[in-house]
């Protein structure tokens, strides 16, 4: 999203003027490392309070784990299980032997999606790719899109060219099960072409300070509808969802949920709202984490996931799933064919 792009760019700027502040240095040593690593987190991670963690505490519990004598590899394992606390998909730390991530904002779910059971029992493999989006149309004539990655660009002629072939369509199911995320800039174009008018979509924070509490007013941003002689979509719209939905793809659910002719079906998307913040430590490992929030529309904030709409909470059936059956894809199909 332009509004976006801009936006962060006016974080980084505010984060080294407005939220100035002394500098601590650290030496590239365990103690060194494993201090800078709690500080830089500490100074600019946006859900503390959110979450619930008393990151000081946190440090209490994890720093007399540190040793001089440990090795890199212990080292990283420490510091890996420090940023787990924050219970957060978006938080990476990168050594050239490894990469943390907290699994457990999507592993202890249903998987509630297979791909092989819609390639093969709903489209027979005759399906058509245009840009990130796989395509093709049900013979309940229902339009099915299948977005498996934010990071995957979709031109205005991709999207043109899908809604085209669905003109006949009674409705279209846009698949977002498993988008892990990606790009923000590739959710506009999409929510675009569901909008009739300028659209309010949610709240950007960021960070203005070291304080855990120093964050700017909500920024609104906003979507209005494609470039005239774009083809548009006011038919109902139902979007699949399952808890490995996260970031980028959570950001798209949250924004329509708040559309009038769409759906959301499936179970509760993994969240992820948080922009990510980039630094790096003495001995050369990256951090990532979430530093600025976004919330949708009402203020509520979307970095726990976003709920189904009423009624439409459905998962896998592992019966059905056995026999060739998507129940969640059933279950839309049904949706829109009462529509």
């Amino acid at each position: 999203m332009k509004h976006i792009t801009a936006y962060f760019t006016l974080l980084v700027l505010l984060t080294f003027t407005v939220g100035c502040h002394k500098i601590d240095h650290f030496d590239n040593d365990v103690e060194g490392n494993f201090d800078a690593l709690w500080k830089i987190v500490d100074e600019h991670y946006c859900f503390f309070e959110e979450k619930g963690v008393d990151w000081d505490a946190v440090y209490r519990e994890y720093r007399p784990k540190i040793k001089s004598e440990m090795t890199s590899r212990e080292l990283f394992d420490v510091c890996a299980d420090m940023l787990a606390e924050l219970r957060d998909g978006h938080t990476n730390l990168s050594a050239s032997f490894d990469v943390s991530y907290y699994r457990k904002w999507w592993s202890d779910y249903p998987q509630n999606y297979n791909a092989r059971i819609i390639e093969q029992y709903y489209f027979n493999f005759n399906y058509h790719r245009a840009g990130g989006l796989t395509y093709g149309i049900l013979p309940q004539n229902v339009g099915y899109i299948r977005y498996d990655s934010f990071s995957s660009p979709v031109g205005e002629g991709n999207l043109d060219a899908v809604l085209a072939a669905f003109a006949t369509c009674a409705g279209i199911i846009i698949d977002v099960r498993d988008n892990g995320g990606g790009d923000l800039e590739n959710v506009k174009p999409f929510a675009a072409r569901f909008v009739t008018e300028k659209t309010l979509l949610g709240y950007i924070s960021h960070k203005t300070g070291p304080g855990h509490n120093d964050f700017s007013e909500p920024y609104p941003y906003y979507v209005e509808p494609a470039a005239q002689g774009r083809i548009m979509w006011g038919k109902p719209v139902v979007v699949l969802v399952n808890r490995s939905t996260f970031s980028a793809a959570n950001n798209f659910v949250s924004v329509m949920k708040n559309i009038d002719h769409a759906l959301i079906v499936g179970s509760r998307t993994g969240g992820g709202s948080g922009m990510p913040f980039s630094s790096e430590l003495p001995c050369g490992w990256g951090i990532r984490f979430s530093a600025c929030s976004i919330t949708d529309k009402d203020g509520n904030w979307t970095e726990f996931g976003v709920d189904p709409s009423p009624g439409c909470i459905v998962d896998l059936d592992p019966a059905d799933e056995a026999n060739g059956v998507d129940t969640m894809l059933d279950f839309a199909i049904n949706m829109l064919q009462k529509q």
